[in-house]
């Protein structure tokens, strides 16, 4: 029989009018569609005489809509199908033919769909963020070529310049000299197996990082707060550790995430890849406790060869923390000191076993070493 909003189940002949308050969405499509119903076994759904569906009523169920309408769906049609109909007579008549309306309502269902995949993919990000990063960057960066680390490394460094306004301290050869002294000491006791590269950088902030490709950088601001070379040389040691375990470029890897990734992947690693690590990674982002623990290690062990005492390093870092005021910069950013590592450093101390690393004509032109000779 045919539905209207004037008929009912016993009396019903004529089709409804084309402007029906039925609506009908196909699910293939956005197209509203003016349907007339037809409902024996079957709902027979149509648009001037053109059947555009046949939904058994076994299968009709309720899906949400606003309170105003009856919106129904079909468990055998396309999952966006769906019949809306504003009129209250119309939607007793469903209601009443149609016993398993409510049953798994396919809209409800629907929402509880929407929320679980959401939830999961919700948990997914997140393990990815918590374990699979960490798990991809330590297995990666052990994979990265060195030659590819260089590049990497050559382009963050134009970067890590632009960030802190800085230029290479080059003027004052005897600084540079004793500079160099000093990394040769340091790299020779480390037993690096590839050269390292090595300067200083003209600027206010106390800092010292590593890049990747085997180059370190110490700012003349952390050279400005030093009292001796063993202060320094700890701090270079302990980046010598980082360049080692090849841990900026797992640092890179890890908070350039996919970006990073993909740029490995396409070859664009000295664009977004390099941005990513030179603003993230190595400004404001920190090594893990673990990589900090075995770069401290790695610097004990430097130091106990040269003969030299391991504490002054804490001591720099510890002065730091009590008079900078603004840390975001400083090597409290990415080399935060907890109090079990400065015991760490204490207790490996030992007095000193072996010559100074550096004489104190060359310290003081070290700590000149951004000032044009006079």
């Amino acid at each position: 029989m045919d539905i209207t909003p004037e008929n009912n189940l016993e009396n019903s002949s004529a089709p409804a009018p084309s402007d029906s308050s039925s609506i009908f969405y196909d699910g293939m499509s956005s197209r509203r569609h003016h349907v007339q119903l037809t409902l024996s076994d079957r709902l027979e759904i149509s648009e001037n005489g053109t059947t555009l569906a046949s939904w058994p009523i076994a299968g009709i169920r309720r899906a949400e809509g606003a309170n105003s309408l009856l919106r129904l769906s079909c468990v055998s049609a396309p999952p966006l199908a769906r019949l809306e109909l504003r009129d209250a007579g119309l939607s007793a008549i469903l209601i009443s033919r149609c016993p398993q309306l409510n049953n798994r309502a396919a809209g409800r269902h629907g929402v509880a769909a929407i929320v679980g995949w959401s939830l999961a993919a919700t948990v997914s990000i997140a393990a990815v963020i918590w374990f699979g990063l960490p798990y991809a960057a330590d297995r990666l960066a052990p994979l990265v070529p060195n030659a590819l680390e260089r590049r990497i490394g050559d382009a963050a460094e134009g970067q890590i310049k632009i960030v802190f306004g800085a230029k290479t301290c080059s003027g004052n050869l005897a600084g540079r000299a004793a500079f160099f002294k000093l990394m040769r000491k340091l790299s020779t006791a480390a037993g690096m197996e590839a050269p390292v590269r090595a300067d200083v950088l003209d600027t206010v902030v106390p800092n010292a990082f590593a890049l990747p490709g085997g180059k370190v950088y110490l700012f003349s601001g952390l050279l400005a707060k030093a009292n001796d070379p063993d202060e320094i040389a700890g701090v270079l040691a302990h980046e010598l550790g980082h360049v080692r375990h090849r841990d900026n470029t797992r640092n890179m890897i890890y908070s350039g995430g996919t970006s990073f990734l993909i740029g490995l992947l396409f070859g664009d690693v000295t664009g977004s890849g390099a941005l990513v690590y030179a603003s993230r990674s190595l400004i404001n982002a920190s090594y893990s406790r673990d990589a900090e623990q075995k770069a401290d290690d790695f610097s004990i062990s430097v130091m106990h060869r040269l003969g030299r005492p391991t504490r002054p390093m804490g001591d720099l870092i510890f002065r730091i923390t009590g008079n900078q005021a603004d840390k975001t910069l400083s090597i409290l950013a990415n080399h935060p000191l907890t109090e079990d590592r400065l015991k760490h450093l204490t207790d490996e101390d030992r007095p000193a076993s072996g010559p100074p690393l550096l004489s104190d004509a060359e310290w003081t032109a070290l700590k000149s070493i951004c000032k044009a000779p006079s």
